[in-house]
């Protein structure tokens, strides 16, 4: 088998692995939210999930695109792949310097005040809103890689 369809296929795997287990972390706080003694299992787990699935594979996604990039040959610089590149970048900054950190003041704040408290509250508020930013940004660097857009000339 060609090497770079074996690339392509452990890209797409990890693409799955890490935007699908993502995508999940609203739905499974949603439930927890009704729940609240739920809670702290959730948010250890998603953190868990994180740690051990979805970032690693960040990791072998940025790995293994630069892979394919250099066997296809195509420029860094080619406009769909440089905004992936870019975006990626922002999804990496936001996950470890706002989202991380959110989440571990929303554990904190769960484990210490309750779910009641306005401390979890406004931690809780503002990890959905990273949440849901870097989910976007990592949703438009799959459009970019599925559809390749001309995006400037």
């Amino acid at each position: 088998m060609h090497l770079l369809l074996i690339v392509k296929w452990i890209h797409v795997l990890a693409a799955i692995a890490a935007v699908g287990a993502n995508i999940t972390y609203g739905i499974w706080i949603s439930r927890a939210a009704h729940a609240p003694d739920e809670l702290p299992f959730v948010l250890q787990t998603i953190k868990v999930i994180d740690s051990r699935l979805a970032n690693p594979c960040y990791g072998l996604l940025l790995l293994t695109g630069l892979m394919m990039a250099y066997l296809v040959p195509i420029p860094l610089t080619t406009p769909w792949l440089l905004t992936a590149i870019v975006l990626y970048v922002l999804a990496a900054f936001l996950g470890v310097f706002a989202y991380a950190p959110t989440m571990r003041e929303q554990r904190k704040h769960l484990e210490t005040d309750g779910f009641e408290a306005p401390g979890y509250k406004e931690a809780a508020r503002k990890g959905n809103l990273l949440g849901i930013l870097v989910t976007a940004d990592v949703i438009l660097i799959v459009y970019l890689m599925v559809v390749k857009p001309a995006l400037w000339g």
